[in-house]
């Protein structure tokens, strides 16, 4: 009976920790709100700072920069979409382009 004990809490450990992940909204409302406590705000001053912070948008990640296969991808489809090729031509142009550059 023991032994059917440790696994059945394992999984239970296992299912619980997955609800403490936090979500975006989440981490959002924590920073809101301890920046809305660092300027002290209090009552309505403080209701409209969290609500307008709330609403705001994240800031734009940085252009992700290309992989050099990317790179490659993207300069062979270019080639590709200029020459106008199509099907099986278009296969054959990538498959090669992609080889060798």
């Amino acid at each position: 009976m023991t032994m059917l004990r440790v696994p059945l809490l394992m999984i239970g450990l296992l299912l619980c920790s997955q609800s403490f992940a936090t979500t975006p909204q989440q981490e959002k409302m924590t920073v809101c709100n301890a920046d809305a406590t660092a300027k002290s705000l209090k009552g309505d001053e403080r209701k409209m700072f969290m609500s307008n912070c709330l609403k705001t948008e994240p800031a734009v990640p940085d252009i992700k920069t290309l992989t050099p296969q990317q790179q490659k991808m993207k300069t062979c489809n270019a080639d590709a979409t200029t020459k106008l090729l199509k099907g099986d031509e278009r296969k054959a142009f990538m498959s090669d382009c992609l080889r060798n550059k």
